[in-house]
Formats: structure tokens, sequence, C-alpha cells
């Protein structure tokens, strides 16, 4: 593989790759952007990293947008995609299962496991990340200062559910999906993690509440791979 397999897509004329057979990493040290960065480190999947600056609007600019028409991080290219073609993706999600499947770590590659990983995955991508982020957005962003606060009560009160699911599952099993470490926690525990830390609303969502879910971070945070991942891109 060589520079040039690469070369038709735009984005590598505003990042261009040092090393073109690894996989390209287009993102930022947030939530979504850090769950495919941990599973890297992870799996140890070579890859290498572009920063893509909010301060700058590079998710703005054409060249990401026409790899991400959503204009959100993260996003890859994997040079060495399907049938040995490069491949495009993005959504945090999707990148996940690609990844997971490429590799044949951190999912099962049949049978119920894999399916209960992948239910726990939905349920990040549709109510842990919206609904995590909205309380962030009313408790910690512009939106502390509306003297409304029913948006933010209402999003606080359906986080403070979706923990108590995430508390009731651990409750019973080490890890989201079940005994094994999966792609599942890698999705879920960094939005928890930004909750209670970045957005500062542990005491808003009354997470001592949860034990359990306090186990599991904890557990999460502890794992070398992820205070690697927690960390990329690293500031310019």
């Amino acid at each position: 593989m060589n520079r040039h397999s690469l070369s038709a897509f735009p984005i590598t004329r505003k990042w261009p790759p040092k090393h073109p057979d690894r996989l390209q990493l287009y993102s930022l040290p947030t939530p979504n952007g850090v769950k495919v960065s941990i599973f890297l480190e992870e799996t140890g999947l070579p890859y290498e990293v572009h920063r893509v600056s909010f301060d700058s609007q590079d998710q703005l600019s054409p060249e990401f947008v026409s790899l991400n028409p959503n204009n959100k991080i993260p996003a890859i290219i994997d040079p060495q995609g399907p049938g040995g073609e490069p491949l495009p993706l993005f959504e945090s999600g999707a990148i996940l299962l690609y990844l997971a499947d490429k590799t044949g770590k951190l999912l099962a590659r049949e049978g119920a496991p894999r399916y209960r990983t992948i239910q726990w995955l939905m349920f990040q991508m549709g109510g842990v990340g919206p609904f995590f982020g909205q309380v962030g957005f009313f408790h910690k962003f512009a939106g502390k200062d509306y003297e409304d606060k029913r948006p933010r009560d209402r999003y606080v009160a359906e986080a403070k559910r979706l923990l108590a699911v995430i508390d009731s599952q651990l409750a019973e099993q080490q890890w989201v999906a079940g005994a094994d470490y999966t792609i599942a926690d890698i999705a879920i525990f960094p939005w928890v993690n930004n909750l209670v830390g970045f957005y500062g609303a542990r005491e808003l969502v009354h997470f001592d509440e949860f034990a359990h879910v306090q186990r599991a971070l904890d557990a999460f945070l502890a794992r070398p791979a992820v205070a690697r991942g927690l960390k990329i891109p690293p500031p310019p």
C-alpha cells in the first residue's frame, strides 16, 4: 500500500498521511472520539491519528465533510479495507463494529453474546450519548444560563434513568454485556466519565447512588489502553 492509494480521498490533502499503510483516524478526545482510540489502543491495530480542531472548525472543512457529510468526529479511512480496498467510515458505533470484526476482538463473532453486545452499543448510541450530552449542554455550557430549568431537568431525569438501567445490569455481571469487556463498555464508559468529570454533573444526577456503575467505571479507567486512548489525539 502506498500514498497514492489514499490520494483519491480529499481529506488526505488537508491531513497528509505519514504512514499511509496504517488506519487513518480523524478525531478529538471527546466521548465519541475516544471510543475509537481506546479500541485501537486495546487491540494494537496500527493507526495514524489526525487532530480535527473544533477551534478552527476543521470539521466543517470541505476535506472533512468529504469523508463525513455529517461533519462529526470520529471518522476513519482503513487502507486495508474489505477486499484490500480503502474503506472510509464515519459514526463511532459503526467504526467500533467494523474494527471489532476486522480484528476479531472485543465482540463475539457469532451467537447470542454478539447480539447482546450490539444491543448495548445501540443503547449507548440512542440514549446515553444524546441525553448525557444534553445534560452537559444545560449544566456546563450555554444552556446553564437559561432561566427555565425544565429542559435541563428533563435531560437530567433521563440520564438518571439510563444510569439506573446500567447499574441494574452491572449488579449481575462484571461488564455491561456480560463477563467479558467489549465494545459496549468502550462505547458507554467514556460518556459516563464525561458526565461526572468534564460536565461536573455527579451531584446533579445523584451518581453516588449507582455503586455498580462507579465500580465498572473505575475498572474501565484503570485499563492502560483506556488511559492512553482518553488522551488521543494529544493537544497540538
